[in-house]
């Protein structure tokens, strides 16, 4: 309950979860302090999520027979664990043995052509002969034949919106298929209808769960490209379907392979790059788990003189494209006890904004 308050507050994504709980020991002694945090960040009104909204939901999503499955727990995919900004908690209806099973991920254009139609048909069927799951976005065009062809051997179907919200409302039949053949996956809200920003957070769940991404059609500045990018900051690999230069559908997967993704002719192009079955996924970033909280950490004490100052170093160095957080603590010459208090602070007043793969950017 107090893990669902808490990521469900304002204003507190993954990252900032983890570093709650880090610095407070607990869930609920980072429920006790957010108010102070907001306060000290100028947010004089701030509320957590409250025990109703999060009852609500838990209520909500046992009723449609989903289930809620906390980072660090058995059911949890190890492979999401590996993420620097794992979702702390998500919703799963379906067959939850595929959550641990090797995972290949294939996404594509919306508008996609015959052809990337027939490749994708013929990639998945061959892959899930191979004995791979196949995840994707739920979306039009790659994304839907991925997952028709693959419904009877192992679909994972990854939504930006609740896990009860059919998007786009074409799917609905095939989302009701993936419910009871395969698995539907949200970090999400119950009932949340997805939002443009929804779109690029569901993307690193996709990559995160794969041992690789296959890109079959996309255009050069696509949600596929993203996802891809995704994947190779989360180590994965990445491949693609190379098309006619005249085809602008075909523009991101060759520029894909220009820049040294490998090029996918067949199913046995990526099952000969697939990482050794027994390889070991990355240790988990943040060792949390319900029973196990971490230790509170003493916080640095600084003047208000100087938490301003600071803050206002991190603004000054920060801008709307996305920077790694390691990057910035560098040129800060800062300690990372020093600046990641002030990105929490800052993200909490609306100052930054957290991105997939470690990013930060100003707020805009």
């Amino acid at each position: 309950m107090a893990w669902l308050r808490l990521i469900r507050s304002r204003r507190v994504g993954p990252t900032t979860f983890f570093r709650l709980m880090s610095e407070h020991g607990s869930a609920e002694a980072a429920l006790d302090a957010l108010p102070g945090v907001a306060r000290d960040a100028g947010v004089s009104d701030y509320q957590v999520w409250s025990e109703e909204g999060a009852r609500a939901e838990l209520r909500d999503g046992h009723r449609m027979g989903a289930h809620l499955i906390a980072y660090g727990t058995p059911e949890y995919p190890r492979a999401l664990m590996s993420l620097s900004d794992a979702p702390p908690l998500i919703w799963a209806k379906g067959d939850l043995s595929l959550l641990n099973r090797s995972t290949v991920a294939m996404v594509g254009a919306r508008n996609a052509s015959s052809l990337g139609l027939r490749m994708t048909r013929k990639l998945a069927t061959e892959l899930a002969e191979d004995g791979h799951v196949i995840a994707s976005g739920l979306a039009r065009g790659i994304d839907t034949v991925a997952h028709e062809t693959t419904i009877e051997t192992g679909t994972i179907a990854v939504l930006a919106g609740g896990i009860d919200v059919v998007y786009p409302p074409e799917n609905a039949k095939l989302m009701n298929q993936i419910a009871e053949k395969g698995l539907l996956v949200s970090e999400s809200m119950i009932g949340l209808r997805p939002q443009a920003r929804d779109f690029p957070r569901r993307n690193r769940i996709i990559s995160g769960l794969s041992r690789a991404v296959v890109v079959i059609e996309a255009a050069a500045k696509s949600g596929s490209l993203l996802t891809a990018k995704n994947a190779l900051d989360q180590g994965r690999e990445v491949l693609a379907v190379p098309g006619h230069p005249f085809d602008a559908r075909a523009s991101g997967c060759n520029m894909l392979i220009r820049d040294g993704a490998v090029l996918v002719r067949d199913a046995k192009d990526v099952i000969d790059a697939l990482p050794a079955e027994d390889t070991p996924w990355p240790d988990p970033v943040a060792n949390i788990a319900p029973e196990t909280p971490v230790p509170p950490a003493e916080p640095e004490k600084r003047t208000l003189r100087e938490t301003a100052h600071l803050h206002q170093e991190i603004l000054d160095r920060l801008g709307p494209s996305p920077l790694a957080e390691d990057q910035l603590i560098r040129d800060l010459n800062l300690s990372a006890g020093q600046v990641s208090p002030a990105l929490t602070t800052l993200e909490l007043d609306g100052e930054i904004t957290r991105q997939p793969g470690g990013l930060v950017s100003r707020a805009v």
